[in-house]
């Protein structure tokens, strides 16, 4: 024999592979569908743990302040909170890439200024960072809830039914649940990239109450003459500080952290508006926070004609006496009294915001409260720089 199999041998054993095929063949037809299982669960696990990180992502920036690194990292208070992505440099750029940041919610209090208002809406709805806004309506009589909740409807709206004032922000950051709160007026906006830049340097910085920004008068594309002097600011702040150190802050053009503007009580509402910043700024200080100046973020201001000027002015002196009153020892607080009773115009809203302050010295005695000697030291040098101030007149 050559050893080659037969026709008879080759038949018998293709016949066997066959039969033993057969057998195989229901045992792997089981196995398939479990394979095709296990591989759809494994997917589905994958998927929900993506899922899950984004969700974990987008906490660390929408409104879930992280710990402070503490005082020794930034010379920020100890114990006080600070903000940012908790997955790090890395994804925050990432996100801030994809256009949405979620650490800064915008507010605005408006009234009777429906267009100018609908005009820096469209402007908030551009940027990249994509904010929430909130906006409070002061008591407007021009159809500007209306036309708010058509052309802007994802735009938060409260009606508080009467004119609060400048204590309409804090109603509005009663709603805010991210660690950083911008203000603008109606008239005014945050330019693109700037809510950012702003909240970035809160991020870095804990001790940090606020960033105040570049203010860019509108249509000439010009700054405003306070630029000048909040970039030579006279206060000297500690090193780590990024910008010039504030006084002092402009509503309309600054971000504040939350949780330091709630810890002061926010706006005074006895003083209304017109100058409530400084009250505000002063009692941050007095508990360790720092304001700066930030030359990188920017907020655009078409001035509105819709204002009263000199009311205004009546309340802005008046609030200046009643902080002098509230905060400063007697000395510097009367020294201040008799410059403005000798530099304001001699007119009737300087008399009226006088006799104002005046009715309310039973409530200002009642409530004063002396700042450290620290705090009062940076008071005094801001008042020297006030007086040769070109861009802070009682005028109007």
């Amino acid at each position: 024999m050559n050893g080659r199999p037969t026709d008879a041998a080759r038949e018998r054993e293709r016949t066997r592979q066959q039969e033993h095929g057969q057998e195989r063949q229901p045992h792997e037809q089981e196995r398939q569908p479990h394979e095709h299982e296990r591989q759809q669960e494994q997917q589905e696990h994958g998927r929900q743990q993506e899922q899950q990180e984004k969700k974990q992502e987008r906490g660390g920036r929408r409104g879930q302040p992280r710990r402070s690194p503490g005082p020794a990292a930034a010379g920020g208070p100890a114990g006080r909170t600070g903000a940012g992505a908790s997955t790090g440099p890395a994804a925050e750029a990432a996100a801030h890439r994809a256009g949405h940041d979620g650490r800064t919610t915008v507010v605005v209090i408006t009234r009777n200024r429906r267009e100018e208002l609908l005009h820096t809406l469209d402007r908030l709805a551009e940027l990249p960072e994509d904010p929430e806004v909130v906006v409070v309506d002061n008591g407007s009589s021009d159809g500007t809830a209306g036309a708010v909740a058509a052309r802007h409807p994802r735009t938060r709206l409260l009606r508080p039914g009467r004119n609060l004032g400048a204590v309409g922000r804090n109603l509005a950051v009663r709603q805010v649940r991210t660690p950083y709160v911008a203000f603008c007026d109606d008239d005014s906006w945050w330019a693109p990239g700037s809510l950012a830049a702003c909240a970035d340097l809160l991020d870095r910085h804990p001790g940090l109450a606020g960033v105040t920004a570049r203010i860019v008068v509108e249509p000439a594309g010009t700054e405003d003459p306070i630029v000048g002097e909040l970039r030579d600011s006279p206060v000297r702040g500690p090193d780590w500080l990024p910008g010039p150190a504030l006084g002092s802050f402009l509503a309309a053009a600054t971000t504040l952290r939350t949780d330091a503007f709630r810890a002061v009580g926010g706006f005074s509402p006895r003083l209304w508006l017109g100058g409530e910043e400084e009250l505000l700024a002063t009692d941050l200080a007095v508990r360790g926070w720092w304001l700066v100046y930030a030359e990188g973020a920017a907020v655009h201001h078409a001035p509105s004609v819709a204002r009263d000027a000199t009311g205004r002015r009546t309340n802005g002196l008046r609030n200046t006496l009643w902080f002098g009153w509230l905060r400063r020892p007697w000395p510097a607080a009367l020294r201040r009294t008799a410059y403005l009773a000798r530099t304001v115009p001699r007119d009737r809203a300087s008399l009226r915001a006088f006799r104002l302050a005046l009715a309310g010295l039973p409530w200002v005695l009642r409530e004063r409260s002396v700042v450290p000697r620290e705090v009062e030291a940076r008071l005094r040098l801001l008042e020297r720089a006030q007086r040769r101030s070109t861009a802070r007149r009682y005028v109007g």
